[in-house]
């Protein structure tokens, strides 16, 4: 069931990416030859259109071909004969339609189970009870950063450890601020002093709108942070996953949520789903050679000079960054099935 799941997940963000630079080609004057989804041979296709959509024996990935997207052709209805800006929008289209499909996802989460808001409880004898808060404080900002979710606090809590942090509260409507220095508790890990009151909370039809937008803002934040840990050395490529450490993270959470019922495996899933199309989104606006980030780096520098930089330089840093992400990604799938060996 995991490799089901995983399936429909992976097909449904990959439609979707491809989705956005599709439609914004087409409302753009750029021809699309086809339109598919997975990868090899086609089982199936259709032309309508001018467009071939297609449907591909391997189940993953997908793909949106603009005539003239890999050369320098300027004929018409091509993807190099477009303006600049209709260019960039195009390519920003596929991670923007995944933050959109990401804060979807994120509406019938909040609707169906609610979201995890700031109202806390205080840990007796900790930092949090000395400076005066109580049961019931709403937590609205940590360390200068607001905060719409318990798990904003969490995130901040486990980020910055040891370190001391200004959090500002609500309570009967009125707003306070303390300042709080975290006290190591004895399995070594550093505490304010604060819970979340109850698991989840249901809010009205805008709060349903608000909290959704929370919901994607966090996943946004969280991914940022981890890449930011990353390049910074305290996390390791031990600690990244690829398709295989996806899929059986997916089985993970069926296999949890299976005995709370059905309704509790969609929304789990429904919730690993956000993160990954978050995490699709952000990783494909990095400035990496390759991806979409990469290919605005050079439409970017074009709006800017006026002209194009030359197509052989540009497509020669692509294909570079296309040989790194292929070995990137062979590290990465070989570490994944290590880790499932050693368990």
């Amino acid at each position: 069931m995991s490799i089901i799941f995983a399936l429909i997940i992976f097909s449904a963000l990959v439609l979707f990416h491809e989705l956005g630079h599709f439609l914004l080609a087409k409302r753009g004057g750029i021809a699309v030859t086809e339109f598919s989804l997975g990868m090899g041979p086609r089982l199936w296709s259709h032309e309508w259109g001018g467009t071939r959509y297609s449907l591909k024996l391997l189940p993953f990935g997908g793909s949106c071909l603009m005539v003239g997207e890999d050369g320098d052709s300027d004929e018409e209805g091509s993807f190099g004969s477009a303006s600049v800006w209709t260019r960039i929008s195009v390519v920003a289209a596929g991670p923007i339609f995944n933050f959109i499909l990401a804060y979807l996802m994120a509406m019938i989460i909040v609707a169906g189970v609610g979201y995890d808001s700031t109202v806390i409880n205080v840990i007796p004898g900790s930092a949090a009870e000395a400076a005066g808060m109580e049961d019931g404080d709403q937590i609205t900002s940590i360390g200068g950063s607001h905060t719409f979710l318990y798990r904003e606090v969490s995130l901040y809590s486990t980020l910055h450890q040891g370190q001391t942090a200004e959090v500002t509260y609500k309570r009967d409507g009125e707003s306070y601020k303390v300042t709080l220095t975290p006290l190591q508790s004895e399995n070594g890990a550093y505490l304010y002093g604060f819970s979340k009151s109850v698991y989840r909370d249901k809010g009205n039809v805008l709060q349903v709108f608000g909290y959704s937008g929370a919901e994607v803002r966090y996943w946004m934040k969280a991914t940022v942070e981890s890449l930011s840990m990353l390049v910074r050395g305290q996390v390791g490529l031990n600690e990244m996953s690829g398709p295989v450490g996806i899929v059986d993270a997916i089985g993970d959470t069926y296999q949890e949520s299976r005995p709370d019922g059905w309704f509790y495996v969609a929304m789990n899933l429904l919730m690993m789903a956000i993160l990954l199309s978050v995490n699709l989104g952000v990783m494909n606006l990095l400035p990496i050679p390759a991806l979409d980030g990469g290919r605005l780096v050079f439409l970017i520098i074009e709006a800017i000079r006026g002209k194009a930089l030359p197509a052989e330089k540009e497509s020669m840093v692509h294909f570079l960054g296309f040989v790194f992400l292929m070995g990137l990604m062979v590290l990465i799938l070989f570490n994944d099935v290590y880790k499932i060996f050693l368990r």
